[in-house]
């Protein structure tokens, strides 16, 4: 099989990264972006002290920062005039998974026109589009690294994955300080949604020696990390590992694909209003319970190099060590149940048809090494529920 490999053309990673951004844009030849960001940034003062950076630099940045949590097509029509009236030349993703994938739908928008369900998968977008830079503010979604993004339709509440080279960041600044204020719970659930990128990518029926190399290497680093992370958030050696391990993993699923869990998730923050890495992490045990007898060596090669297993260990007890490290790991983390973390029973249940419906028609459980069912995906929606 010959695996088609994407990567950012320029991505510069450490301490004090974000610093260069304006030598980056520069570089390019761009000089009107719109940086793309939230209210949360914009309070913290970190989007104007970027804005003021790439002033500096000589550029003539606009901020959009009326971004939201889990993008919809209509926070991304008002990002739209923004880039239009600043008659932008480029698109600056500045924060989490959610305004790097607005910057990244505007940056297709901006450039062809039309609504955001023309572009959702099976379809693969090759462009044109604007040039996208990421700058990521948490270690997990992965999403400057990634030829994906994720927008919920405002009418319908689909939660619309749309992928292809147009979407695919030209360039990824990541720097650590940006991530050392996350407070324990987006620690746990950016760190939780980078771990299933990982074994996600590494058990997918598109995996492939080069996303399971950087797959292997983050699942790995996030086992030795994340609790200490979530433990101290002060813990600089942690936070630059997660980081690191985030990217990597974000590489692997983009030349490989998510799966199962993925494919469930959406719909549960589509209709729940759950951030997209907490919806992971309340399936991801009881997914993984699921698949693994499909790809017990593939799954047990997660196992070992999470730390939950050891080498000689067979393969077949591997893999169930990692369904119980899993689960110990959301324990520690405090994972809640949509039960616990307050989603009406009744609605949960009057949707799960719906939400199946939209997981299947995602295409992403098509990759996992069991392809479940619509009664299937409904029993593991019930079975997580408390």
């Amino acid at each position: 099989m010959v695996a088609s490999l994407s990567l950012p053309r320029i991505m510069r990673v450490g301490r004090g990264a974000a610093d260069e951004l304006g030598d980056v844009i520069m570089g390019l030849g761009l000089n009107r972006p719109l940086l793309v960001t939230d209210a949360f940034l914009v309070g913290t003062g970190a989007a104007e002290h970027l804005k003021a950076t790439l002033q500096k630099a000589g550029l003539r940045p606009r901020l959009f920062s009326d971004t939201v949590p889990d993008p919809t097509t209509d926070s991304v029509a008002s990002g739209l005039k923004a880039l239009h009236d600043h008659k932008a030349d480029s698109v600056i993703g500045f924060g989490g998974g959610s305004p790097m994938d607005t910057a990244k739908a505007l940056a297709l928008l901006g450039v062809q026109g039309g609504h955001m369900r023309e572009y959702k998968a099976p379809r693969v977008n090759l462009g044109p589009a604007l040039p996208v830079i990421a700058v990521p503010t948490t270690a997990g979604s992965g999403s400057e690294a990634t030829q994906f993004t994720v927008i919920t339709d405002s009418t319908t509440d689909e939660k619309m994955l749309c992928l292809g080279p147009a979407f695919l960041p030209l360039a990824a600044v990541v720097d650590v300080e940006l991530t050392m204020s996350m407070p324990p719970r987006l620690t746990a659930d950016t760190g939780i949604d980078a771990l299933t990128h990982a074994v996600e990518a590494f058990v997918s029926r598109k995996a492939n020696p080069f996303s399971d190399s950087l797959a292997l290497t983050a699942i790995g680093t996030i086992g030795r990390h994340l609790r200490h992370a979530y433990a101290d958030g002060g813990d600089a050696q942690a936070r630059e590992a997660m980081m690191l391990a985030a990217t990597q993993a974000g590489i692997a699923f983009s030349n490989s694909s998510v799966a199962l869990v993925h494919g469930m998730s959406r719909p549960i923050g589509a209709h729940f209003h759950v951030a997209h890495g907490l919806s992971n992490a309340m399936l991801f045990p009881a997914v993984t319970a699921f698949s693994v007898q499909a790809a017990p060596s593939r799954y047990a090669d997660c196992a070992r190099s999470l730390g939950a297993a050891a080498t000689t260990d067979s393969d077949a007890v591997a893999a169930d060590k990692l369904v119980d490290a899993l689960r110990s790991l959301c324990r520690d983390l405090e994972v809640p149940t949509p039960r616990s973390y307050g989603i009406d029973q009744d609605a949960w249940n009057r949707l799960t048809p719906l939400m199946a419906e939209q997981a299947l028609a995602s295409g992403s459980p098509a990759n996992n090494p069991v392809v479940p069912t619509t009664d299937q995906i409904q029993d593991l929606y019930s079975r997580i529920y408390a």
